[in-house]
């Protein structure tokens, strides 16, 4: 019984995630009857969705989305990011935690992608407001077409195209910008053959087969997962720039999926002399990951940024 109970939660979420426990899937197959023909019985014998189909993913998040956050209309280009839901969910969750619960936010989405995740969930939990940026133009149209699609999401998203790929925040944070916290899941890969390998061990991990020709489960285009020097110098920029905008952000937070980028980051960090730096642990059965937030503002700064 005590086995069972465990397999119900999924422990490493957030207490205020939506999906801590096993997806109800006859809930889900009311939402969207299509996603029958991807659940079949998985190594234990259970009913489950195929993770390692791209389809089956994102008729999975569509259900999720529409379920549990009342959005009806949500679609994209198959070429673009598919996210799992729970895990960004999380980190909305704990940016609100970072924030103490502070009411009218501002966050900035860097690189929201054509799936504009980030923004339908920080305006669907706490009714943030959005600034929110990408390198390109056709993933900003998709996203504002999102926006526009569902009621409770309209007026909320400020987007900005960022039209120097080799810059994070100049252009897009203006001089009267006061942004609360920033929010990034960086490209992970250094290069396509890079990607491509790390797809294929997740897809072998989902399923337990090795396969050379495989279809990437959560999608993506080169410019959402892969960038010069993959996450490490991803992030090494991010904190560059932060610096020449430390009174407009109260807190720069980043994803950062490879443990061993956390001593470099932590180095920069020191040396830019941010005043205050949080590592905050995130994950779900599958994955560990971390958020780490950083701040220019001393505490009693802080304080009166909150006052404002």
């Amino acid at each position: 019984m005590l086995e069972q109970e465990r397999s119900k939660i999924k422990t490493n979420l957030h207490p205020k995630n939506k999906n801590r426990e096993q997806y109800d899937l006859k809930e889900l197959l009311k939402e969207f009857p299509e996603l029958k023909k991807h659940i079949k019985p998985n190594k234990y014998g259970k009913d489950s969705i195929q993770f390692s189909d791209p389809v089956a993913v994102k008729l999975l998040n569509k259900a999720l989305l529409s379920n549990y956050y009342g959005i009806k209309k949500w679609d994209f280009p198959d070429t673009n990011l598919c996210p799992p839901i729970p895990g960004r969910a999380d980190y909305i969750h704990y940016m609100s935690d970072l924030l103490q619960g502070k009411e009218d936010v501002t966050c900035l989405d860097v690189g929201v992608g054509a799936n504009c995740i980030y923004p339908i969930l920080g305006i669907s939990e706490y009714n943030w407001n959005f600034i929110a940026s990408d390198i390109n133009a056709d993933s900003i149209t998709s996203a504002k077409e999102i926006i526009k699609s569902n009621p409770t999401l309209k007026g909320k998203v400020k987007f900005r195209l960022q039209k120097d790929k080799n810059k994070i925040f100049k252009t897009i944070i203006k001089p009267k910008d006061k942004i609360d916290v920033s929010i990034c899941n960086p490209p992970f890969h250094s290069s396509k053959k890079e990607a491509l390998k790390g797809s294929m061990r997740k897809v072998r991990n989902l399923t337990g087969k090795r396969s050379k020709k495989i279809q990437l489960n959560f999608s993506g285009m080169a410019n959402e997962q892969i960038c010069e020097g993959g996450e490490k110098q991803f992030i090494q920029n991010m904190i560059s720039e932060s610096v020449n905008y430390a009174e407009n952000c109260l807190w720069f937070t980043t994803l950062v999926s490879n443990e061993k980028n956390l001593n470099r980051i932590y180095s920069s960090l020191e040396k830019i002399e941010a005043a205050e730096v949080k590592t905050i642990n995130i994950g779900t059965a599958n994955k560990i990951s971390r958020i780490v937030a950083w701040t220019f503002l001393s505490k009693e700064e802080q304080k009166q940024w909150k006052k404002n």
